[in-house]
């Protein structure tokens, strides 16, 4: 077994331990179990939020248990670089691999759980939701001080920033760290940083305006590079889905 746990929390090395090895039977499951499994559990009074990763193909066991580093230990180094940077993200805890002999097993990342009001993804889906567009704004303003931060999200998707509504604003958290890098941003990945997000051009019609204002850029020159990167990526990902599609019926 492979481990890092914060300061914080060593004197709980044992009950962690516990909870990673009794990951399958225990622990009450929370949010999507479609790709990876999440699991809510209590450590002294405290829920914490343990993320199971699927055990990655052949290939993938080799490279993982040798030369890459696994998605449970750069979630957990990308979480304490983040609160570093200033950067919101739920408490890291600790990681754990169970790795065989040669291969690449199975992986926990275990961080705090934090409470939030909503994702982007209702803000994407719903149009009406309260204070829709200021809500945007403040999240396109947030998403700019990545970017200045040198933080490229490369998973910067719907479900993968926490919002909160404080007394002071809104309050963002990134989650789901696997896929991030710390460097300087050019121009056009800062723009290609958004085509994720949303496929509603109404939406993107705000954020291009508030990233504009961010940079002191004429607002219809960001538009149109936002919603083209936008276009590709949506298209893009509609094709594949169609495959997919094919695909299975053809192995049914």
């Amino acid at each position: 077994m492979k481990k890092a746990i914060s300061k914080k929390y060593e004197e709980y090395d044992e009950s962690l331990v516990d909870f990673a090895k009794n990951f399958e039977f225990e622990g009450e499951d929370f949010g999507n179990q479609k790709r990876n499994s999440l699991k809510l559990f209590k450590l002294h009074g405290k829920t914490i939020n343990i993320k199971s990763f699927r055990v990655p193909n052949f290939i993938n066991q080799i490279a993982y248990r040798f030369f890459r580093k696994s998605k449970a230990e750069r979630s957990f180094k990308y979480a304490q670089k983040l609160l570093q940077l200033g950067i919101g993200t739920p408490e890291p805890i600790a990681y754990f691999e169970f790795p065989s002999f040669l291969l690449f097993k199975k992986s926990y990342y275990i961080s705090s759980h934090l409470e939030y009001d909503l994702t982007f993804r209702e803000l994407s889906n719903n149009f009406n939701y309260p204070d829709h567009e200021n809500i945007l704004r403040a999240f396109t303003r947030f998403t700019h001080s990545l970017h200045e931060k040198g933080v490229h999200f490369l998973d910067h998707s719907p479900g993968n920033t926490l919002i909160n509504k404080t007394e002071d604003g809104y309050k963002f958290y990134l989650v789901d760290l696997n896929r991030m890098e710390f460097r300087d941003l050019d121009f056009l990945e800062r723009i290609k940083n958004f085509r994720r997000l949303t496929p509603h051009k109404y939406l993107i019609e705000i954020m291009s305006d508030e990233y504009a204002k961010c940079i002191q850029e004429n607002p219809e020159k960001i538009l149109k590079l936002m919603w083209d990167a936008t276009q590709k990526f949506h298209n893009k990902f509609q094709r594949k889905q169609r495959l997919k599609k094919k695909y299975k019926f053809w192995r049914k």
